[in-house]
């Protein structure tokens, strides 16, 4: 079974088409959710600081010019994952409302878990991305 990376919104389904992140795009911005795009070659589920693919889109209301952006990223980094988030505003800070993943590398190694018993047969879990074994810039190349 190939390994699928599971964060986010709709990340237990098939890759999106276009068709359906332009319709996801189209329901954030029915809903007044600002959009940002975002990329990363470590996908480690702890790792919620992902780059931004430059600011995020407060005044785009056209879901073309936000697939734009989308597609021009895929373009600079096919090999890293790269997601759409949408903020809900109302609540006056940033609380995201809806984060899915748009791009994926073609091949991801995956992850390994680390078992280590300590004091009173406390059992501890690590995760391991075998991506982050590469230098940054060439974990999926």
């Amino acid at each position: 079974m190939a390994f699928h990376l599971t964060q986010g919104t709709f990340s237990f389904l098939p890759p999106l088409t276009d068709d359906e992140v332009r319709m996801q795009v189209q329901y954030c911005l029915d809903n007044d959710w600002p959009i940002n795009v975002e990329f990363t070659d470590d996908p480690h589920p702890r790792n919620s600081y992902w780059e931004m693919w430059g600011l995020p889109m407060f005044d785009v209301k056209d879901p073309t010019a936000i697939l734009y952006e989308i597609n021009e990223c895929r373009r600079a980094y096919p090999n890293h994952y790269i997601r759409v988030g949408a903020y809900d505003r109302s609540k006056g800070r940033q609380t995201i409302a809806l984060s899915f993943i748009v791009n994926r590398p073609p091949h991801d190694p995956g992850f390994s878990l680390s078992r280590q018993e300590v004091h009173d047969r406390v059992i501890r879990y690590t995760l391991h991305s075998y991506a982050t074994d590469k230098p940054k810039g060439e974990r999926f190349s």
